[in-house]
């Protein structure tokens, strides 16, 4: 637990740090673009993260992959002197966490709901639209809503957002209905 929690304190002081040297310098947002596509990267390329945790690396060599990961090489100054500092420091084993830090900090400073839909076909970009539109009539923020396709549904949909689930699939239809017809036949044996 302690490391866990060392891992955290760590991780939150930096993403602060970031978050308020990005926003001092205007670039707040663009960092949480390159911070979307790094934290991407980090979950697709599990090597990313291998290759952080090389001792042997260079520190140079780790910038230019983590600049790559980051938005092609093409990175703004302030997370590259970020991820400068974090080499110089030797906590680039923390960096995953950081970067995840940041856009969690960052989404709450600019009240950012993240929500999914996730449906059996594709979902019309209308539909997708009207969702979003009640979101921010409910939150007084903005959203940044995810579509899934997932055959198993058989029909309906799921949406997600924040710690709020509405399961409207068919299989989760299905799934209750055969709860219940146990439960009921359990009482008469």
């Amino acid at each position: 637990k302690l490391i866990v929690m060392y891992i955290g304190v760590i991780s939150m002081r930096y993403a602060k740090a970031l978050l308020a040297y990005a926003d001092e310098s205007g670039t707040a947002d663009t960092v949480y673009t390159e911070a979307g596509t790094l934290a991407d990267s980090f979950s697709k390329v599990p090597e990313l993260r291998q290759a952080l945790d090389n001792p042997v690396l260079p520190a140079g060599t780790k910038l230019k992959l983590i600049c790559e990961a980051a938005g092609g090489g093409k990175v703004s100054e302030e997370l590259k002197r970020f991820v400068e500092l974090v080499l110089e420091e030797r906590r680039e084993k923390f960096l995953q966490f950081m970067i995840m830090s940041y856009i969690d900090l960052y989404r709450k400073q600019k009240n950012i709901n993240v929500g999914k839909i996730t449906t059996v076909c594709p979902v019309a970009e209308e539909v997708v639209s009207r969702i979003r539109a009640l979101v921010v009539e409910k939150t007084h923020g903005t959203v940044e809503l995810k579509t899934k396709i997932d055959p198993k549904l058989e029909g309906g949909f799921i949406f997600e957002i924040g710690t709020y689930r509405l399961d409207a699939s068919v299989a989760n239809q299905i799934k209750r209905v055969k709860q219940q017809f146990i439960a009921k036949n359990r009482r008469i044996v």
